[in-house]
């Protein structure tokens, strides 16, 4: 590896999938954008992940500032787990990537406004400019 490949700085990509981590942290995040859970009922959310995973994961992402910790209960000491202000605003993303992988699949749909029934769009947008910016004007888009 050359130093400037070590040297180089994580692009804004790498800091989040570091931060989130793996498929159960992001699954964890998605049961809780429902509000706050106990330990058990996350399990039960979260379909075929094990307890011990479980609780690394949210540990991992209590130590990344993506969730809170709350006891309810001393004895024994029994949290409450919920999304900070970070992890809400991740769920977002997570929305995202779910709406991306539905539009593979056959038994799925695109989310759709409860007012009028029309598919939802994503898009970037300049509030400033007052103007939509196309996913293929990557040179328009850029991280500082």
């Amino acid at each position: 590896m050359t130093t400037s490949a070590r040297n180089r700085e994580a692009s804004p990509l790498e800091t989040a999938v570091g931060r989130i981590g793996d498929r159960w942290a992001m699954l964890i995040v998605e049961a809780l954008l429902g509000g706050p859970q106990r330990f058990g009922d996350l399990g039960t959310a979260v379909r075929g992940i094990a307890p011990n995973v479980l609780s690394q994961r949210l540990k991992a992402l209590e130590r990344n500032g993506i969730v809170v910790a709350r006891p309810y209960s001393r004895r024994p000491l029994r949290h409450v787990y919920e999304l900070s202000a970070p992890g809400q605003e991740l769920g977002g993303a997570l929305r995202l990537l779910a709406h991306w992988g539905a539009r593979s699949s056959d038994d799925t749909t695109a989310p759709r406004h409860d007012t009028c029934g029309t598919a939802l769009e994503t898009r970037w947008y300049c509030p400033t400019c007052a103007a939509v910016v196309a996913d293929d004007e990557e040179s328009d888009l850029r991280f500082l």
